[in-house]
């Protein structure tokens, strides 16, 4: 495999076209932060109340950096990717859970308030039922049963560039996908070496080949719906999308979609093209390996994201992410909206 480049140098993406992006909070902010959101309570009893006043809190960043979060969110020419950093963390961390879920030892939520906080800057957090139980914080561990999954569980095999998608009744399970993930990083793995990549539709599409490019774009593909669905729902069983193309849209700026739990080629020529395509997500794509107090910020439609391999001890102190899916709006998905909570859909 080839390796993956650095996040801060874009492999082919000419010196007009950037599609990542940096924002570091002065130290005097991070600390003026840190006391605000250290006094607040777990924002999940309460999320709408507690996301006005994360947003009180975070308009009160300065005006360049919260434009360039803002400007992240709301524009089509600005990079797919932001790593946010210098950001305030929790005095005293937990063990790292064991089970992929919350930690019911955690005593304050600064963690959670960081990452509701740039979210709310994005959009609006959602849930979703089969994906970490409908919860809006999602933390991301290792589970020793999940090692060698393509999911956020594993570890022990290299998660493939995919998008976080929905499967939906509609048959479209990129249509009431997020428009945006927040992954914050709480602990990073033993030996600092997890990496995760991001591959922006604009840097896949200038290095593809056209005739291959062609092909990605024709409705020759059906994505797997997520792994939870298919493992909790579905048991065990495919359950495939109608046909759709990879990469869609206005050639300037694309719209890619790839399932994580596998994408079905209707015809040799989309199977080569979809080999290709990994390959050149891997050539093209950005780096990071992240640490406490950073953030990415990801569009989850101008780009694709993936994660190394790394070592996992179920001791405790394994690496630990949270994120959240973020949506501009949750008119457009109200059919999916469950009674018990209109954040939160099926």
């Amino acid at each position: 495999m080839t390796a993956p480049t650095d996040l801060r140098v874009p492999a082919t993406a000419p010196a007009t076209v950037r599609t990542f992006s940096e924002i570091a909070l002065p130290d005097a902010v991070r600390d003026a932060l840190g006391e605000q959101l250290l006094g607040l309570p777990d924002p999940n009893t309460d999320i709408d109340r507690s996301t006005a006043r994360l947003l009180q809190i975070f308009a009160t960043l300065p005006t360049d950096v919260l434009q360039q979060v803002l400007d992240f969110g709301r524009h089509i020419d600005t990079p797919g990717v932001s790593l946010v950093s210098n950001l305030p963390v929790d005095p005293d961390l937990p063990d790292t859970p064991s089970d992929g879920g919350p930690s019911t030892a955690k005593r304050s939520f600064v963690a959670e308030a960081v990452l509701l906080g740039l979210s709310g800057l994005l959009g609006e957090p959602m849930g979703v039922l089969t994906e970490k139980a409908g919860q809006l914080v999602h933390d991301v561990i290792p589970v020793e049963g999940g090692a060698m999954s393509q999911t956020n569980q594993g570890s022990s095999v290299f998660l493939n560039f995919h998008s976080d998608i929905m499967h939906d009744v509609i048959g479209r399970y990129d249509v009431a996908n997020p428009d945006f993930l927040v992954l914050s990083c709480l602990r990073a793995d033993h030996e600092g070496i997890a990496g995760t990549y991001y591959a922006d539709a604009r840097d896949v599409s200038r290095a593809l080949d056209p005739e291959v490019l062609e092909t990605l774009r024709s409705p020759l593909f059906r994505l797997n719906a997520p792994g939870s669905y298919v493992r909790d729902v579905a048991g065990g069983q495919d359950v495939l999308s109608e046909p759709v193309p990879m990469i869609s849209g206005h050639a300037e700026y694309p719209e890619i979609a790839i399932s994580a739990n596998g994408v079905h080629p209707l015809t040799g020529g989309a199977r080569e093209a979809l080999d290709i395509l990994q390959r050149v997500c891997r050539e093209v794509a950005h780096s990071v390996q992240l640490r406490p107090g950073q953030a990415l910020l990801i569009n989850n439609r101008k780009g694709v994201h993936a994660r190394s391999t790394f070592t996992a001890r179920y001791d405790g102190k394994d690496r630990w992410l949270q994120r959240t899916y973020v949506r501009r709006s949750l008119w457009n998905v109200r059919y999916r909206v469950t009674q018990d909570n209109r954040r939160v859909h099926y």
